[in-house]
């Protein structure tokens, strides 16, 4: 007699908090966010001119991004804000972290000996097509996607980085970025309660259309930035098809199903992610976890910590 195939335990819902606490939490971040400073005060000892040049692209990149964020959010705020004026501020002291970040990294890029550059053709599509979404649900669910995609980046290139200023860089928009997912979580659970249900199949077309885009975008990426990174085009991939299809299987109630197709050719699937127990960086308690700044452990993707040892996965609190 066959046995009936093995059904997943059912998962606890996910920890949420409402717009007060997140606000609350955005302001005791935004009073010292300014105290703190890049370190650089030594020169970068490259091992090839090839090298320098990919984390020239690298962090270019990342500066795209965080311009991206800070442009999106401060748009949405007066918007969001005239339906909930907690939400908005939200949104504007979100994207005052972008900008932050944004001014670090063209610091940062002075210092390698570079300077921000215009976008790649792969790139600049993304964005221009990102920068053309008018609906506050469309924008919010892509922007998360986007911040789960760098936030996993980030940490992958933690295993690598060897030089103090590098690590320091990383180490700051790794341990933010723990803070923002959770974040663009809850942007778009709030979104969503405004979004009428004709808009459910549209927004499950580009969820589907961004994932599989995301997935590709590592080739595109690897032209440019694998000489400083060293990220090889399948882990990187593969790290994104898991962390994105993690985020969204276990924010079930967001309603949007991770591709099994894209997953299991990275060897993963929704079953496996849905059993798993490591919250990653999508988690209410990483996002706990991050809002002191100076007291957030943060590791790399896979083991290596930075600057001091924890669990691998985001930010995690010091016991």
């Amino acid at each position: 007699m066959r046995s009936a195939a093995p059904q997943p335990s059912p998962r606890t819902p996910p920890a949420q908090r409402p717009t007060s606490w997140w606000l609350s939490m955005l302001r005791r971040r935004a009073e010292r966010m300014y105290d703190e400073d890049l370190d650089l005060s030594e020169p970068i000892a490259w091992e090839s001119e090839e090298e320098r040049q990919a984390a020239i692209a690298f962090f270019n990149a990342a500066f795209r991004a965080e311009e991206s964020g800070l442009m999106q959010a401060h748009a949405l705020a007066d918007e969001v804000g005239r339906w909930d004026p907690e939400l908005g501020e939200c949104l504007r002291l979100y994207g005052d972290e972008e900008g932050w970040h944004r001014r670090l990294l063209t610091r940062f890029l002075a210092h390698l000996g570079g300077e921000v550059r215009p976008m790649g053709r792969v790139t600049g599509t993304f964005y221009r097509l990102y920068g053309r979404a008018k609906k506050v649900e469309t924008i919010v669910l892509t922007n998360l996607m986007f911040e789960t995609i760098g936030s996993t980046t980030y940490r992958l290139a933690l295993r690598e980085a060897r030089h103090p200023a590098v690590r320091q860089m990383l180490t700051i928009l790794t341990r933010d970025e723990s803070f923002h997912v959770p974040l663009n979580v809850h942007f778009l659970r709030e979104a969503l309660k405004r979004s009428p249900p004709s808009m459910r199949p549209r927004l499950r077309a580009i969820h589907a259309a961004l994932f599989a885009a995301l997935l590709a975008s590592a080739a595109a990426s690897r032209r440019r930035a694998l000489a400083f990174d060293r990220i090889p085009f399948r882990t990187l991939a593969g790290a994104y098809a898991e962390h994105l299809g993690r985020l969204f299987v276990h924010e079930s109630d967001l309603d949007f199903t991770p591709p099994e197709l894209l997953l299991r050719l990275f060897g993963h699937s929704r079953r496996a992610l849905a059993s798993s127990e490591d919250p990653s960086a999508v988690s209410v308690l990483s996002a706990e976890a991050a809002v002191d700044r100076e007291r957030v452990v943060v590791t790399a993707l896979g083991g290596a910590a930075a600057p001091a040892a924890g669990a691998s996965g985001g930010a995690t609190a010091p016991r």
